[in-house]
């Protein structure tokens, strides 16, 4: 069974969900399963293969269920980080392990920096930091460049666009900024402009995530276990090259997980993975492999 709260605060209304079982017999950790732009439907296909432990999803503030009071459109990590916290907190299920993909791993991140003792293992699943990459100026270029798209033409356009610079093998050359904006309809989408300027994932909203550089001295020194994984069908990519780099900056290696940036995603989504496989590898990393 799912159930559902609300935690209220000064600036936001937190949505999030307590999966069964409450308590297990073999003592295993609450696994809290953590997105960002996506909300705890992204999470549907993965639920479901950790049925031994407690397992909570979450909508960060102003994304799905959950609501913002505090006059902001921004999507910025601490604060994101902060309402983690505080519905850590009022579970009161001691610390817990967690799993965050992309904007979500980096909101970990910050999480595990601000409060090193509410994650026992943290497995960060391609974070979108485009500070550690060695063409950081080049890849902040290329994410203006579909957001200008974007407020150009609307969402159909923009995400074209985004998937284009996504999927650009290696660091962001010449050959890169040379192209043209894709068409729509490469990816199966239509050419008109819906009117759409609001998107988290297209607009500027979220620019605080991928810009967000990690504290890495507060990450050594965190009791957490910190694992970076990046999907094998990511390599040299943006969020590959990215996890790589968060890795090699934390003095590991990332690991790898099957499928690509959303492999935990099922046939419901549009862009399904392997959430039998990337599920099976998540509870090896989570147990203490690699």
């Amino acid at each position: 069974m799912t159930h559902t709260h609300t935690l209220e605060t000064a600036e936001a209304e937190i949505v999030y969900d307590v999966h069964d079982p409450l308590t297990t017999a073999d003592g295993r950790r609450p696994l809290f399963l953590i997105g960002q732009p996506m909300d705890a439907g992204g999470f549907a296909a993965l639920v479901p293969h950790f049925t031994d432990r407690t397992v909570i999803t979450y909508d960060p503030r102003g994304l799905g269920r959950s609501r913002r009071n505090d006059g902001r459109v921004d999507h910025t990590p601490t604060v994101q980080a902060a309402d983690v916290h505080a519905v850590i907190e009022a579970l009161g299920l001691g610390p817990v392990d967690m799993f965050a993909s992309s904007g979500g791993a980096v909101t970990a991140l910050a999480l595990v920096a601000a409060y090193p003792n509410d994650v026992t293992t943290l497995v960060a699943h391609e974070p979108p930091l485009i500070s550690v990459l060695p063409d950081a100026e080049a890849a902040e270029r290329a994410r203006a460049g579909f957001r200008e798209v974007y407020e150009a033409k609307g969402f159909h356009a923009g995400m074209a666009a985004f998937i284009a610079m996504t999927s650009w093998r290696g660091e962001f050359t010449d050959d890169y900024f040379a192209r043209p904006a894709p068409d729509p309809g490469q990816f199966g989408m239509p050419g008109d402009d819906d009117g759409s300027r609001d998107d988290p994932l297209l607009s500027d909203r979220s620019w605080a995530v991928s810009s967000y550089r990690p504290d890495l001295d507060a990450l050594a020194a965190a009791p957490t276990r910190i694992v970076i994984a990046v999907g094998e069908e990511s390599a040299d990519i943006f969020t590959g090259r990215t996890a790589v780099a968060t890795a090699e900056a934390l003095g590991q290696k990332a690991t790898v997980f099957p499928s690509h940036h959303g492999g935990f995603l099922g046939a419901e989504s549009g862009y399904p993975g392997q959430p039998e496989a990337f599920a099976r590898k998540l509870r090896e990393v989570l147990d203490g492999g690699n």
